[in-house]
């Protein structure tokens, strides 16, 4: 619901999507937050943001990245919110709040009716967090099933985010390797009677229309001569599975067994094809990345599956990708390109999607890169080695930037000055120790201030101490 937590906004600002005039959080203020005792400076407050309003259903909003559910909007429940920060640009972005308090991009699954509330309200007025955590279980795993989820699946999937409050397993679906066989076994299946050869067609028929649900019956049909031959129902499945046509078309599964993964049932396989197909349209991604072949196959994912990449992890991959390089400042990828040639054929897209780079790599050598950009842009040079040594110090992109421009400002002065009184050399590494809290940051700072206090010195009383680089506020004020 919308009582804006100041964690979620900040929260909100590290997934913001779409920039706009170079501004990705459309004109959000940035100040110090507290959120449980903790504080985070020049904090993204996000409430704060102006972004394009987002009206109708389908609608992506530009602040969250969320399609628009509902066009229903409260204005109480919107005074609420404005009265404790959010502009009504922000609100608008994401289509409104709704009579439930709910902001119109928050998945109907997700939601709670007007009845669903009554249902779980107390009569002291408080929520019943257990019965809440079961309507809105049930509802996530129905979404997920209607998306080619198996039931067992969905259930996990959904129940594990709930913690103490999971429903657990429901029964159902395709399953795993047992599939219609499991429900098939044990059927006493004799040979070659009239009785039992129904009792194979009735296999027969169970098998394909299981499979034709998701077009692929066609897999099936090479199953029918064994109707006639003396083949117990629970090896259709295991005949099935051992065709040529079976094994192209979840061709990943064996990948996976080779690798000491499960392998996946038909439904999970093609739900999560489907999960990576939807992820690759929102973001825009060249139909040629997930097009379809014979059997629906799309050999495209393979990969992905055969690595046990889950739809969250590509989706990380691409914003990794989009959001931080192709979309970023020319000097981010001028920089990856640099620092690492086995990315300087330009399709940073495909480097980051391929399930032999792991993300931790990959994140890695983005931030890398954008320590790089950051010195480009202040008009200075960094190595590779030097940038990866501030990305294991936690330096991120923007902290480079504001960073390096100090280091723009004090070196050069701190450089003269030092050969000047013949001190120790003052570089622009000596400047990037105290500047980003590397080792030997406290002697880094104890030579700038030995430097300013000589400068002070030999200029006390004339306008040379206005003017020291080193003697102003913000140079000395790491």
């Amino acid at each position: 619901m919308a009582t804006p937590d100041r964690l979620e906004r900040i929260a909100a600002a590290q997934t913001t999507t779409t920039p706009v005039a170079n501004d990705p959080f459309f004109g959000a203020t940035r100040r110090d937050v507290t959120v449980n005792g903790v504080t985070y400076k020049d904090a993204i407050d996000i409430g704060t943001a102006r972004p394009p309003a987002a009206t109708e259903v389908g609608m992506v909003s530009p602040i969250s990245g969320l399609k628009i559910t509902g066009t229903e909007r409260n204005m109480s429940k919107e005074r609420e919110a404005m009265d404790i920060g959010y502009t009504k640009e922000y609100i608008a972005s994401r289509g409104g709040i709704n009579s439930m308090g709910y902001f119109n991009d928050t998945p109907l699954s997700g939601q709670l009716n007007a009845a669903e509330y009554k249902s779980v309200t107390k009569p002291d007025g408080t929520i019943d967090t257990a019965a809440m955590a079961r309507i809105l279980q049930e509802k996530q795993i129905a979404e997920l099933v209607s998306q080619g989820v198996s039931k067992e699946e969905a259930a996990r999937r959904v129940s594990s985010q709930f913690g103490e409050f999971g429903i657990g397993g429901v029964g159902g679906g395709m399953g795993g390797a047992g599939g219609a066989a499991g429900s098939l076994a044990g059927t006493g299946m004799g040979a070659g009677t009239p009785e039992e050869q129904a009792r194979r067609k009735s296999a027969y028929d169970l098998l394909f229309e299981q499979f034709n649900q998701y077009g692929l019956g066609g897999l099936v049909t090479p199953l029918r001569g064994l109707i006639m031959e003396n083949v117990s129902p629970s090896e259709f499945t295991i005949r099935l599975r051992d065709t040529d046509a079976y094994k192209k078309r979840f061709a990943a599964n064996q990948s996976r067994i080779q690798k000491g993964l499960t392998a996946l049932s038909e439904a999970e396989y093609i739900g999560l094809e489907d999960q990576y197909q939807n992820i690759m349209r929102n973001y825009g991604l060249p139909a040629s990345y997930y097009q379809r072949g014979d059997m629906g196959r799309q050999e495209g994912f393979e990969k992905f599956i055969a690595g046990d990449v889950s739809a969250a992890e590509l989706e990380d991959r691409i914003q990794t990708a989009q959001n931080r390089v192709i979309n970023a400042a020319p000097e981010v990828a001028a920089s990856l390109r640099s620092y690492y040639p086995d990315i300087s054929n330009g399709d940073i897209l495909a480097y980051t999607l391929d399930p032999d780079k792991a993300l931790t790599e990959i994140r890695r050598k983005v931030t890398a890169a954008e320590i790089g950009a950051g010195a480009a842009m202040a008009g200075l040079q960094t190595g590779v080695a030097r940038a990866e040594e501030l990305q294991r110090y936690g330096v991120t992109g923007e902290a480079a930037r504001q960073g390096f421009r100090t280091v723009a400002e004090v070196a050069p002065r701190g450089s003269q000055l030092a050969e000047f009184y013949r001190q120790t050399p003052y570089t622009q590494a000596t400047a990037e120790q105290e500047v980003f809290g590397l080792t030997g940051a406290s002697e880094a700072e104890r030579q700038r201030k030995k430097l300013t206090q000589l400068e002070q010195a030999s200029f006390a009383g004339q306008a040379g101490i206005a003017g020291g680089a080193l003697a102003r506020d913000r140079a000395g004020s790491f």
